[in-house]
């Protein structure tokens, strides 16, 4: 829209620009308040819509939670095996390739699929699903 036609260029020399009475267009009173102001009140509907989490307690976080951000799966270890030895950079430990989890900062086992070779896996925790599935290719667990 061109600025000649807007409403404000019609209105310069009024002294409320279209606004009624002076004080209804001055400050905070035709938005309800500032900030969060209303909040309980006369803004609960918004509130409740727009900001559901803004009143209340955070959840329950048990103190000594351990969180896993890396883990990987039983199946995943014959593709890291294959990697390991690509790379000349697989060890033996008692006639078990050997597979260190923690210097590949990897933080637990899960157990999904299944084990090609008798690994000797270090990790810093495992499922039992994991364990059973090593075991029964003649693998070992070491928890570090």
């Amino acid at each position: 829209m061109p600025t000649r036609l807007r409403k404000n260029r019609k209105l310069r020399g009024s002294r409320t620009v279209g606004y009624g009475q002076i004080g209804q267009h001055r400050k905070s009173g035709s938005r309800g308040g500032k900030g969060k102001a209303g909040l309980h009140k006369h803004k609960w509907s918004w509130a409740v819509k727009y900001a559901p989490d803004h009143f209340g307690k955070d959840k329950f976080k048990p103190p000594n939670r351990t969180i896993v951000k890396r883990w990987i799966n039983v199946s995943q270890l014959n593709e890291l095996y294959d990697e390991l030895l690509r790379n000349n950079k697989i060890e033996k430990k008692d006639d078990k390739f050997l597979i260190n989890l923690v210097d590949l900062d990897y933080d637990k086992l899960l157990g999904d699929g299944e084990a090609k070779h008798p690994y000797y896996v270090i990790v810093k925790s495992f499922t039992k699903s994991a364990k059973d599935k090593i075991e029964k290719v003649g693998g070992v667990l070491e928890v570090r």
